[in-house]
């Protein structure tokens, strides 16, 4: 039996399997959005370890993110157990569980000039799979001017799977992909038929791995605070390869390549329906 979950009406699920991205209005309960957004406060003054930052100490013109951070932050932790995302992530899968991959903290200050580059997230982490999603909830109002993302809608189901490139213009360890290039989407905007979402406190925006998607800077004179979190549905497999996130390798997991990833230590199963149970969801 495959999850549900209230906020995952038909209409909903529909949208989702056929553009690839949806929007699931207060999907996050408010008692979050502080928590969150003092989280963002306290990685800006004391960063973790798996920080970008663009222009380090600015209120303006500045792009910082931070990663992997549920194992060392209590109030991360019980986000990914208790916000109830991993559930939702399950039901617009299409999956009977959701384990949960990484937490990504993204910060854009007003102002901010440089857009994230159109891209997918499959090429970049070290899984396969059609059942992978990420959630990402922003703490305030933000709109597709001031930083919220941009689809295009069915990308994830072209069978595609393009090239990983850092978005600093660097090479670093993206450069040992070799594949398609991602189409340049901002040159061409006609030519695809793109999707944008304004978003509330709480709004979640669940899209697919294989989905295209960006989002522009920020225009506007507010802070925009996201954490989107990564989810591996029933039919995930491992997959490091070339180019993609070198955080999590094969020397950190006994899973082997093409195996579900059922490593608690590293991706734990957040959630599962109750017949779930009879299926082998551990290594």
């Amino acid at each position: 039996m495959i999850a549900s979950h209230p906020k995952v009406t038909e209409e909903l699920h529909a949208v989702y399997s056929a553009d690839g991205v949806v929007k699931i209005p207060n999907a996050v309960s408010e008692e979050w959005l502080p928590q969150i957004e003092a989280m963002a406060d306290a990685q800006l003054l004391d960063p973790g370890r798996w920080v970008t930052d663009t222009n380090p100490g600015a209120t303006r013109d500045r792009l910082f993110t931070s990663r992997y951070r549920w194992k060392s932050d209590p109030m991360v932790n019980r986000y990914i157990y208790e916000s109830g995302v991993g559930h939702i992530a399950a039901a617009l899968m299409g999956s009977a569980s959701a384990r949960f991959y990484f937490d990504h903290l993204l910060i854009k200050e007003p102002k901010t000039q440089a857009p994230t580059p159109w891209h997918q997230d499959i090429p970049y982490w070290p899984f396969l799979g059609k059942q992978i999603c990420s959630a990402w909830v922003s703490t305030s109002r933000v709109t597709v001017e001031e930083s919220s993302l941009e689809f295009v809608r069915g990308s994830h189901s072209w069978n595609s799977y393009f090239a990983p490139e850092a978005f600093d213009g660097s090479k670093g360890w993206v450069n040992d992909f070799e594949g398609e290039p991602c189409p340049d989407v901002a040159a061409a905007r006609e030519d695809y038929d793109i999707v944008g979402f304004d978003v509330e406190p709480g709004d979640a925006l669940f899209f697919s791995a294989w989905a295209l998607h960006g989002s522009p800077g920020n225009a506007g004179n507010g802070r925009r605070v996201a954490l989107s979190t990564r989810w591996l549905g029933d039919d995930a497999t491992w997959y490091p390869h070339p180019g993609c996130d070198p955080t999590v390798t094969g020397e950190d997991t006994t899973v082997e390549i093409g195996q579900y990833p059922g490593d608690e230590d590293l991706f734990p199963l957040v959630y599962k329906t109750p017949d779930a149970s009879l299926r082998e969801f551990n290594s």
